[in-house]
């Protein structure tokens, strides 16, 4: 048995699939099974993943049903007692499974362990701020007060016991968007995480991304399947109100005002610092400029 199993959910991503298995394949750790489920892609990413002969990778091909379902796929497969997911276009650093094994190791009463990240945009890279007071290399953090800058769970460079799915569940396909952040909330109220303070993995993103379409702003609007939980979890609530804020200044961005307004009114404004309260009062064409600074920046 591998000491992980690495999932990648596959679509159409024939120009970035080839870095990203071998970013894997140049792990320094070496025992570990990578499958691939591949969700119907139409152009060349499956016959990319086939031509690789390493006898660690599993292709799987489905009809197109989404990322989630390709990662509960994978879930499903994995023999590994820790899990790992890897999307399609992102990069590990060579030493993020060994950092991750040194972690388990170290901290065999965790079961969700994390660790720091960059983001490029294919012109620049810069890591990633997170609100964690560190007081080492390892630390114990709650995932709501963790998260408040960068979500201390990135999908491409987190490990997690497979007794987690067991107990959570996996990604929630029935939503319409943000189903790893359903999933991070979900195991944010039950587990602690122990994050690394070391940038192992580098996140893509492009210009033209899902994230900047207005129908996905629509979609990834609404937190009220977490309606309950937040009125008697303060964390939770902040952390809530801290994505509704970012949600409503790029709606309004976008010139979507009503999916704004409704958001800025489930915020409690205590929750949001003095310049966010400042920020969600401006106009959508002051907030546009204020983006396109902060890009150029």
């Amino acid at each position: 048995m591998p000491r992980f199993s690495v999932i990648i959910p596959l679509y159409n991503k024939e120009n970035f699939v080839a870095a990203t298995i071998d970013s894997v394949l140049a792990q320094s750790f070496s025992d570990f099974e990578l499958i691939v489920v591949d969700d119907g892609s139409s152009d060349n990413s499956g016959q990319i993943v086939q031509s690789y002969t390493d006898k660690r990778i599993t292709y799987i091909r489905t009809e197109n049903r989404g990322v989630s379902s390709a990662r509960n796929l994978g879930i499903e497969k994995a023999s590994a007692d820790y899990i790992t997911f890897l999307d399609a276009d992102d990069l590990w650093k060579p030493d993020f499974l060994q950092e991750m094994h040194d972690a388990v190791n170290q901290f065999p009463d965790h079961q969700v362990f994390a660790a720091a990240i960059e983001k490029s945009n294919g012109r620049r890279t810069f890591p990633a701020r997170y609100s964690i007071n560190f007081t080492g290399k390892y630390q114990s953090v709650e995932y709501f007060s963790a998260s408040m800058k960068e979500t201390a769970i990135c999908t491409s460079c987190a490990v997690f016991h497979k007794n987690v799915f067991e107990k959570i569940g996996n990604f929630e396909v029935s939503l319409p968007s943000g189903q790893d952040t359903d999933l991070w909330i979900r195991i944010g109220l039950v587990y602690p995480v122990l994050f690394v303070d070391k940038i192992l993995a580098t996140y893509v993103f492009d210009a033209v991304s899902l994230s900047k379409n207005k129908n996905h702003l629509l979609r990834k609007s609404d937190f009220s399947h977490f309606s309950e939980q937040e009125k008697l979890h303060p964390g939770l609530k902040k952390f809530l109100d801290y994505n509704r804020y970012s949600l409503a200044i790029r709606s309004k961005a976008a010139g979507l005002t009503e999916n704004s307004r409704k958001l800025a009114e489930e915020i409690n404004p205590s929750n949001l610092t003095s310049k966010q309260r400042f920020l969600l009062k401006l106009p959508g064409f002051l907030l546009r400029i204020l983006f396109r600074l902060k890009n150029r920046i």
